[in-house]
């Protein structure tokens, strides 16, 4: 697997807390979108790990694409109108 696929056309909102570990899925495969489930085993491609330094509203990506990994930076607008 060169490229992830994607798993959905929006951010995942999610509330994480300060100090907390979070292993984002960069893969798209997992079930357990946006965080990782080992689907990823054997593409080649790995979980990104982001640690919470507050606890906050953060909106992990779900189309990956995007280059703030693992948090959304709009990539999807991007994506969604170049396949429309």
């Amino acid at each position: 697997m060169t490229a992830p696929k994607r798993a959905s056309d929006t951010p995942y909102p999610v509330e994480v807390e300060e100090g907390q570990n979070y292993f984002w899925c960069a893969c798209g495969l997992s079930k357990s979108q946006p965080f990782c489930d080992g689907s990823h085993k054997g593409s080649g491609i790995t979980p990104v790990k982001y640690t919470a330094t507050e606890s906050k509203k953060v909106f992990f990506c779900g189309c990956k694409e995007t280059a703030a990994e693992p948090l959304c930076d709009g990539s999807h607008n991007q994506t969604a109108k170049a396949t429309a």
